[in-house]
């Protein structure tokens, strides 16, 4: 273990180190401690409802993640074997690149105990086991009910792990602003990230999570904002999907929220438009729809999900920092459309609650 976690410090990059690969680079950004890339690779997919995962496979598969520069991980304790093919990952993997796993705190709805050092303890251990390492390097914590104000109690406990070592790094997931600024200011802990949706047309951050994540030097890590692949040429120009043919969980989850946005036909201008501007810097339509958040304030990186063993996005990512980015007449012709829809109510998080 002391042999695994040495070669894990010598990964680490100062912030101004790029990954060049496939002529295209990813910028490294500090999160706390961390200098992560701008993108990140997602494992909630091998939880379920995303085809049937191959473990031996997908750690072939994140091996290549980690070459091309892409070896920072985001999983959870309820991602189902998430952590453990993490461990088996970093058992075998021998490059010279970075790689970082951040996991997820996330108790039951409504479980008792939580306020109590044994059960978030074991929870933290059981991660640890499962990942293979002696301090996890980040915990970020999910809360179902705000009524229950246990999770003022889970935090402090999670910051006492971090204190005594088994942690290095602590962040939320799906926080609001209201309780993110609640956790930060009445326990007094430092929060380094808040992991939230954030797309093109899912931009409730912007409300008033990214103004406070400014002041306060708290980066946000975003998800969704390929929802779940519909921004891609894929759909461009294709009838609407009918329930049967939403085949993943994400897909089905991302649908509501064209829905909610503007539906179908408003969609499909939103295609047509960022078709264009990937036209126009020989890039896709996910490159364009992952760059602009990328390049959106306070925000660390992208957290781009992976059917690891099933399907592979590597070159498509790289290519994500193969242009200068958007420039204001791009975001113009973004916005024109965005705005035509009704924008998705509330604040980050409220889905879940």
């Amino acid at each position: 273990m002391a042999e695994l976690e040495e070669d894990h410090r010598r990964t680490e990059r100062p912030t101004t180190s790029i990954v060049a690969n496939h002529g295209s680079s990813i910028p490294f950004r500090s999160v706390g401690s961390f200098s992560i890339p701008a993108i990140i690779t997602g494992m909630w997919q091998v939880a379920g409802g995303h085809g049937k995962i191959d473990q031996k496979k997908a750690v072939e598969e994140m091996k290549r993640y980690a070459f091309a520069g892409l070896g920072v991980f985001d999983m959870a304790d309820i991602y189902g074997p998430a952590e453990e093919i993490y461990g088996k990952f970093l058992r075998e993997y021998l490059g010279a690149n970075l790689v970082l796993g951040f996991t997820k705190f996330v108790p039951r709805y409504g479980s008792s105990g939580t306020n109590t050092r044994e059960v978030v303890e074991s929870s933290i251990d059981r991660s640890r086991k499962r990942m293979g390492v002696s301090t996890l390097d980040m915990v970020q914590f999910h809360w179902w009910d705000y009524r229950d104000v246990h999770y003022f109690d889970s935090m402090k406990l999670l910051y006492t792990l971090k204190l005594e070592g088994k942690i290095k790094e602590l962040g939320l997931t799906n926080f609001d602003t209201l309780h993110m600024a609640k956790l930060y200011e009445e326990c007094a802990i430092p929060i380094v990230s808040n992991q939230v949706a954030y797309s093109i047309i899912d931009r409730r951050p912007e409300k008033k999570m990214v103004a406070w994540c400014l002041k306060h030097n708290v980066k946000i890590l975003a998800y969704g904002s390929l929802l779940g692949g519909f921004l891609s040429e894929k759909y461009l120009g294709r009838p609407e999907p009918q329930r049967f043919e939403l085949t993943t969980q994400s897909l089905s989850k991302y649908k509501r929220t064209i829905d909610q946005w503007g539906g179908w036909m408003l969609f499909q201008e939103l295609l047509l438009v960022l078709s264009q501007i990937a036209d126009k810097y020989k890039v896709s339509i996910s490159n364009v729809a992952v760059r602009y958040i990328a390049d959106k304030p306070a925000v660390a990186a992208v957290i781009i999900g992976a059917r690891l063993s099933i399907a592979e996005h590597i070159t498509s990512n790289q290519a994500t920092f193969s242009f200068p980015g958007l420039d204001q007449g791009d975001v113009a012709l973004i916005h024109a459309v965005v705005e035509k829809g009704n924008g998705i109510a509330g604040d980050c998080g409220d889905e879940y609650r």
